[in-house]
């Protein structure tokens, strides 16, 4: 059983551009693979609960460990889900520190593709911050995209926590990670080739 969990980002959705692409992608090029694209839930405090729900109701090769492709706030929880879980992950320009970065987000936000508001608070911050893993256990795990030209993320700041995984940067880009497509064999292979 060749499973992988695709990890949309904060105010995303598995309608987004690149969760379409992996999907294609897999669908013509490796359709004995199942690829589960979760809607999270837009408040960071139910995320986790619903993570783990999710996986243990969903994926039967949890047991052997996780594959899990995962987008800036999606890359930060997949960190967490394979520290918890074993396996492996392909990261796009994910959030590091998104418990930061969010401050400047408190208030009401509409999910533009499902259209559905919602208020981020302080609690939802602190409950971040508990999902953080600032030590990696096994960074070879870790398959690492980086733009340098993303608006939203400070590159820099995966390069760091990620530096002993396998880094791909490319120079430019922006925080959507422009020729997302062009990475999606490499991806494969990393995730399914040895399983």
């Amino acid at each position: 059983m060749r499973e992988i969990l695709y990890l949309h980002g904060f105010l995303s959705s598995p309608q987004s551009q690149k969760a379409t692409q992996v999907r294609e992608y897999f669908a013509k090029y490796h359709p004995d693979v199942t690829v589960y694209f979760p809607t999270l839930p837009n408040i960071p405090n139910k995320v986790s609960e619903y993570l783990l729900q999710y996986v243990e109701r969903n994926l039967k090769s949890v047991e052997n460990g996780l594959k899990v492709i995962g987008s800036s706030m999606g890359g930060y929880l997949a960190t967490w889900l394979v520290e918890k879980y074993g396996g492996k992950a392909v990261l796009i320009n994910p959030a590091v520190k998104p418990f930061e970065l969010l401050q400047d987000y408190l208030g009401e936000h509409v999910n533009p593709y499902s259209r559905e508001t919602f208020t981020l608070t302080e609690e939802d911050i602190t409950f971040l911050r508990q999902l953080d893993t600032p030590t990696l256990t096994q960074p070879d795990r870790y398959r690492v995209m980086l733009q340098t030209g993303d608006e939203t993320l400070d590159y820099k700041e995966a390069k760091a926590k990620y530096q002993h995984s396998l880094l791909v940067v490319e120079e430019g880009g922006d925080h959507s990670f422009q020729g997302f497509e062009n990475h999606l064999d490499e991806i494969a292979s990393f995730l399914v080739a040895s399983t």
